[in-house]
């Protein structure tokens, strides 16, 4: 076999495996195959007679084929994917009703208290509490049963939210609802957006009509400032009941110390013990006087006079009676000996008594007009709101329907079903290769 015959062979097979239409890249690679190998059969020397040359050819892959489980893939497609996919938006853009969007912001303000309060050294800080938590306390009463209530009360939400169903039965609410599932529907039409940090509130009001929406968040408003006017007010009787109850203990506190200093003048009979005591000293230094007086007259006397001159005996008796009374006197200071004109206390004692009740009493005195000055505070400060809810957005209007987004929840719509449909798909694969 010459390197012609061999290369016609291949040229005929070739021919014989060349592709139809739409087969043209495999073709080309067979005839290439062909010449490559028609080229090396040439430059080979010819094969001694009675031997035929080996030619080696790799197989040829056949085209690729749709088969039964890619058939079941695309079906399993359709089915978890397109079909879901085209119910929701045929249900977004025929069956889901507009719904209306009304806005409203607000915050807790604290109204600024100076003079009085700032002059006093701040009595009027009573009724604690800042700004930022009664913000929290309004985030949370907004979202509660007690709100939801209050709101039913003034707009039937029954009524107007159930108008759709049961076409509209992914956005609507079921008319026989109990509270507990109009508490959870609450969480789906209304939206809040709460800052800690300025204390800004806004709130998100969703209805079927603009004017409903508009209403829901009006009533959203008016029961949070009623609940800031109550806990203002709960807040100004506390101050209130506080100042009066300091008033009364101080009140009460300033009576006994008073009692207390009259029941000790009453047994002491001395009214100020410190004027007592300078009233009787002046008495010793009268007696003082008097004594030396009377001393340097007896000198007199002796130097003039013999010894039984009846003078001198005189004057000897006045020193001694004066003498007898410095001790007398000197005696009541430490002595509970009423003969001797003592009050049946020792002086000491007494001084020590009367300054202690003094001091009560001026401590009684001083927190009870620190009480008034408390008092009167507190009530300056509940003549006036301290804390208000300051709306810095009025309730809006909707023109236009902004929700359902329909464009959006089909998007996600379809971004999930691929999702699980991929999961699926790829668990399903792996079962089946490991089997």
């Amino acid at each position: 076999m010459n390197d012609k015959t061999l290369t016609s062979d291949l040229a005929e097979g070739a021919t014989a495996d060349a592709p139809g239409e739409g087969q043209a890249p495999v073709a080309g690679a067979r005839r290439r195959a062909a010449r490559a190998a028609a080229k090396k059969n040439r430059n080979r020397k010819a094969a001694p007679a009675g031997e035929a040359p080996v030619v080696a050819v790799q197989p040829i892959a056949p085209p690729a084929r749709l088969k039964k489980r890619h058939w079941g893939l695309l079906a399993s497609f359709a089915a978890l994917v397109l079909l879901p996919l085209v119910a929701v938006i045929f249900y977004l853009w025929t069956l889901a009703s507009d719904q209306y969007m009304s806005t409203t912001g607000f915050t807790v303000r604290s109204q600024e208290s100076g003079g009085a309060s700032e002059l006093l050294g701040g009595l009027a800080q009573f009724a604690g509490g800042t700004t930022a938590s009664d913000s929290d306390i309004l985030y949370e009463f907004i979202q509660s049963q007690e709100m939801v209530e209050a709101v039913d009360a003034k707009i039937d939400l029954r009524a107007h939210y159930s108008q759709p169903w049961p076409d509209d039965w992914a956005f609507a609410l079921w008319p026989d609802a109990t509270l507990e599932d109009l508490v959870w529907y609450w969480q789906r039409i209304v939206g809040i957006s709460y800052d800690g940090g300025t204390g800004l509130i806004e709130v998100q009001a969703l209805a079927f009509d603009p004017q409903t929406a508009r209403a829901v968040a009006s009533a959203i408003l008016s029961e949070s400032q009623d609940r800031i006017n109550a806990l203002n007010e709960q807040a100004r009787e506390d101050a209130m009941r506080y100042a009066r109850d300091d008033l009364d203990q101080a009140i009460a506190r300033l009576k006994e110390a008073r009692e207390a200093l009259t029941r000790f003048r009453t047994r002491t009979r001395i009214v100020d013990p410190a004027a007592d005591i300078q009233g009787r000293m002046g008495v010793m230094n009268n007696l003082q006087q008097q004594l030396a007086e009377a001393l340097i007259e007896y000198d007199l006397l002796r130097g003039t006079s013999n010894d039984s001159d009846p003078r001198l005996t005189k004057a000897q008796q006045r020193i001694d009676v004066i003498r007898d009374r410095i001790r007398i006197e000197r005696q009541t200071f430490t002595s509970e000996n009423t003969d001797t004109g003592a009050v049946g206390e020792d002086y000491p004692t007494l001084i020590a008594e009367f300054e202690s009740l003094n001091v009560d009493l001026q401590y009684a005195e001083e927190t009870y007009r620190a009480a008034l000055t408390a008092l009167q505070v507190a009530r300056d400060d509940a003549a006036r709101q301290s804390r208000y809810l300051a709306t810095y957005i009025k309730p809006t209007l909707a023109q236009e329907a902004e929700y359902p987004r329909r464009a959006i929840l089909a998007g996600l719509a379809g971004l999930f079903l691929v999702l699980i449909w991929s999961i699926g798909a790829l668990i399903y694969y792996s079962i089946r290769d490991r089997s």
